[in-house]
């Protein structure tokens, strides 16, 4: 029996999304992603946060040792991971999209795997300040957790943390925000060693919040000011007390966590689905432009 409410453990993860050191590059790096991506939004989010999942879970698995390395880096983490910014910001701006094969080609219709998933490692490195209080939590259990236990918890914590980008894109691609012309607008045209590289309007937006993050993030942490530890001491409070809290309001609903479960795994089917739809959908519009081509080339 789960003696620790994963439904707990899946609020508190929407906590500490927006603990300090977990909103300030955790979200910026998704909403310059979104626009650098323009379209399979939902996709490249789920990239995103199996990212975030790769570094969360083994340090929420009592990976001490992890949790220690990253408290002890976390400045450094900051300032590497400001230059990454920097360094898409720029690649956004132009739309290339890595890897690039070695060849510094422009790939307007592919989605920029490497750098998302890039970006949610680095996310998830910045936001292991609020992972271990689940540890703390899972402690006032009656008996040893087990790894079935922690793992639960873990995957159930994470979650809650991505969960409001899952919502964000998915409302971001059913309406086809995105989709405004103005979004697709070309601003102008940039050569660079022979290759003409279109800049739109959602290029710029993308480059500007990855660059004006980036440039903060490294300002800000090497003058200091970028210092969290009294301020995680009140946000791991906070955390823990949520996770406490609806643990005792869950345990008088039985089977509250079974239904959580099953509302977890439609929820991932309703985004998988939405994003096959969306790649199915986009399938034809590319068959009839090259159909188009072809009646325009015969003529």
């Amino acid at each position: 029996m789960y003696q620790i409410s994963l439904f707990a453990a899946f609020i508190a993860g929407m906590v500490a999304l927006f603990a300090p050191c977990c909103i300030t590059y955790l979200f910026p790096a998704y909403l310059g992603n979104v626009f650098k991506e323009k379209s399979h939004v939902i996709g490249m989010t789920l990239v995103y946060s199996a990212g975030i999942f790769v570094v969360m879970l083994p340090v929420v698995l009592g990976a001490k040792v992890l949790s220690d390395l990253f408290f002890s880096f976390h400045d450094y983490t900051y300032v590497i991971g400001g230059f990454i910014m920097i360094i898409i910001g720029f690649f956004s701006f132009l739309g290339v999209k890595l890897p690039m094969n070695f060849r510094f080609h422009q790939k307007q219709n592919k989605n920029d795997i490497a750098s998302t998933f890039t970006l949610g490692i680095f996310s998830g490195i910045t936001s292991a300040c609020c992972a271990p209080v689940l540890l703390g939590v899972m402690t006032l259990s009656a008996v040893s957790p087990s790894i079935l236990l922690a793992l639960g918890v873990g995957m159930a914590y994470v979650l809650g943390m991505v969960t409001p980008l899952y919502i964000a894109s998915f409302f971001i691609q059913k309406k086809n925000l995105l989709e405004n012309p103005i979004f697709k607008k070309r601003v102008l045209t940039i050569s660079i060693a022979g290759n003409a590289y279109p800049i739109f309007v959602s290029n710029i937006i993308a480059c500007v919040v990855f660059i004006i993050t980036g440039i903060l993030m490294i300002v800000l942490t090497l003058t200091g000011n970028l210092s969290m530890e009294m301020g995680e001491v009140a946000v791991t409070k906070q955390i823990n007390q949520v996770a406490l809290t609806v643990t005792e309001f869950v345990r008088r609903i039985p089977g509250l966590d079974i239904v959580f479960i099953f509302l977890a795994g439609y929820g991932m089917y309703r985004l998988i689905k939405a994003q096959n739809k969306a790649s199915t959908d986009s399938q034809p519009k590319k068959e009839s432009n090259g159909n188009k081509k072809e009646s325009s080339c015969r003529h």
